[in-house]
């Protein structure tokens, strides 16, 4: 084969390289303002950063095969150090042509491969603190509300391998925020191991607001086979106070009037006309402190107030009533096609109401937690309930309320309930993701704590007004949680980061919960992937959150799903675990994936340890 032949091809991808190589050059003018307001120290990461936006304008894929061909296919690892990557493909296209190729002018001097490694790493130490151990990757744990009062917790947690403290202002209260501190400040001491405190702000975060109360009514049944015999009758307790422990399962509690109390004795009966105006009654079994046990052999319901009488040998000795029974946790119920209001949080919210033919006469509604959002919504923009179990496009918006169709729900209708999560993923939102609530917890936040999470961030502004916020409580020092959890922080990631590297240290959380709602859980693992790769090319650590080992931490057994999940969080520079009864053992279980994938892989490069499963010899076996 010619020389000319064999250098034809080398030649077009050494073209086409060059071609992107001058424009991640070219993308520094492009920044020349956002570069020069970085800090000297941190610019290289935002040149690095620029560059790898400049490479990415482009569909790289062909490229990449020509290169994986010819033995080249590093541009799939140049995150932290675009140009070098670039230049070190460059120069073995050079060294393998038959022919000398066109040379391209030095460039100012890049981040190199060391270089670019070694920022990401330095910059995670100033941020998370330096690691404990050889496990780099650190774990974050967010605090339950026993942690103010159960030091030994927060300890073992410690010892277990927790390097972030998280404490999420949404929950307790400043007095116990305060004792988590001071037990992890203890622990550090007592342990010799570092930790750094995060504290959450909560944001605007749009929730359901308030329901009607439902009615207060106690049911109970026995339980009956297949044909509709009594297997096992229904056994109540009826009191003044709370059942005694007891190894049977109670159907249900009653409570009632002391004086009937008193009177109890086995073998009497409550006798009653249930709310459906039906007789019945309740054979006294057994008296015991506060009250006695009971059975029924049908189907009862009561509520507060109903009247009872305690026969004896046929005879009233005495009556009394149902007394408070709580009322149950309220709901609305949602259907595909219905009609749902979202209103001001003044007005209580309800199912609809329907006519006596079935048909819907008034509107379900329920109220918003921020209804100064509504002046942001337009029609056409779709909503989602509940992490997305319900959803719908809202048909009209006023400062009033939206009309909303719903679109989705659970199979056959679901109950939408208060406080949960709104989210509207196509809404440009004038609101500043600092709310009132967060001011006066940041003035607790800058006196006791490391590093403040800024939720649902979306644009630079909201960052440079938590700036201000800590410069003038002094303490433009602290480290900042940039909180991805929706659609325009994703889209707003580059302008984030820039502004972030104006004022570090700072990190991202992939708030994996909200973010999957908003732009669709087909995508989340693609959009976890490229927040990933652009906080790598700007040296910025990432905090993998949201669910990761969830049943562990809950039920106390993972599924293998979630394993795969945690094995795959060693990528990101600290992974968030949430509370739950077995967040202990969650914690040791991580930290022993961690230790075990850490020379498996670093970021996307397999690091190919030796296996210990290669080493068998291959058996016959008979055909």
């Amino acid at each position: 084969m010619s020389n000319e032949n064999t250098n034809q091809p080398l030649k077009s991808i050494y073209d086409n390289l060059s071609l992107f190589h001058q424009h991640a050059l070219d993308a520094e003018k492009e920044y020349a303002s956002d570069l020069q307001a970085i800090p000297e120290k941190w610019r290289d990461s935002a040149r690095n950063l620029v560059h790898y936006l400049a490479l990415r304008r482009h569909d790289i894929r062909p490229l990449q095969v020509q290169l994986s061909y010819l033995g080249l296919s590093s541009l799939g690892r140049l995150e932290a150090h675009v140009l070098a990557g670039i230049e070190s493909v460059l120069f073995a296209l050079k060294r393998m042509a038959d022919v000398p190729l066109d040379t391209t002018p030095d460039p100012p001097e890049p981040v190199d491969f060391t270089e670019g490694d070694q920022s990401l790493i330095e910059h995670t130490n100033l941020l998370l603190g330096s690691p404990n151990s050889e496990r780099v990757v650190r774990i974050m744990v967010t605090m339950p509300s026993e942690a103010a009062e159960d030091y030994t917790l927060v300890r073992k947690l410690m010892e277990a391998g927790m390097d972030v403290m998280r404490i999420n202002s949404a929950h307790d209260d400043e007095q116990a925020w305060k004792k988590m501190v001071q037990h992890a400040r203890r622990a550090e001491k007592e342990t010799k191991r570092s930790c750094r405190i995060l504290f959450d702000l909560c944001g605007p975060k749009l929730r359901t607001g308030a329901l009607e109360p439902r009615m207060a009514v106690v049911h109970f049944q026995p339980k009956r086979d297949e044909r509709g015999m009594i297997i096992t009758p229904a056994f109540v307790w009826i009191g003044n106070s709370p059942p005694p422990d007891q190894d049977k399962p109670i159907s249900a509690t009653i409570p009632v009037n002391d004086h009937l109390v008193k009177a109890f004795q086995p073998g009497d009966i409550v006798q009653f006309t249930d709310i459906p105006g039906r007789s019945r009654e309740i054979l006294i079994l057994k008296q015991d402190t506060g009250g006695a046990w009971g059975e029924a052999m049908q189907s009862v319901y009561l509520e507060p107030g109903h009247p009872l009488q305690l026969v004896r040998n046929e005879k009233v000795i005495a009556t009394g009533s149902v007394g408070y029974l709580p009322s149950p946790t309220s709901f609305i119920r949602l259907s595909v096609g219905e009609t749902l209001d979202v209103i001001p949080g003044n007005e209580l919210g309800r199912s609809a109401k329907k006519g006596p033919d079935g048909s819907i006469v008034e509107s379900a509604q329920i109220p918003c937690t921020l209804p100064q959002v509504f002046t942001d919504v337009k029609p056409g923009d779709p909503i989602l309930f509940d992490d997305g179990k319900f959803s719908g496009t809202v048909q009209e918006a006023s400062a009033q309320g939206l009309k909303v169709i719903i679109d989705r729900t659970p199979p056959r209708g679901g109950k939408l309930r208060s406080d949960k999560g709104i989210n509207l993923p196509q809404t440009k939102f004038s609101l500043p993701s600092l709310a009132l609530d967060d001011l006066d917890n940041l003035d607790f936040a800058a006196e006791h704590v490391d590093l403040i999470g800024l939720s649902f961030v979306s644009q630079p502004a909201d960052l440079f007004q938590l700036h201000e916020e800590l410069r003038k409580r002094g303490k433009s020092e602290l480290g900042i949680i940039l909180k991805i959890e929706n659609r325009i922080a994703f889209e707003n990631l580059p302008q984030l980061l820039m502004a972030g590297l104006r004022e570090p240290p700072f990190g991202v959380m992939v708030a994996r919960g909200d973010l999957g709602v908003e732009i669709g859980f087909e995508r989340l693992a693609e959009v976890q992937e490229q927040i990933l790769w652009l906080c790598e090319a700007a040296h910025i650590p990432v905090i993998w959150a949201t669910q990761v080992l969830e049943s562990l931490a809950k039920k106390g057994m993972p599924s293998r799903a979630e394993v795969t999940d945690a094995a795959m969080s060693g990528r990101a520079e600290c992974v968030m675990l949430n509370k739950g009864p077995f967040v202990l053992q969650t914690v040791e279980f991580l930290t022993q994936i961690l230790f075990r994938m850490r020379d498996h892989h670093h970021k996307k490069t397999p690091m190919l340890r030796k296996l210990k499963v290669s080493e068998g010899r291959f058996r016959k076996f008979k055909s």
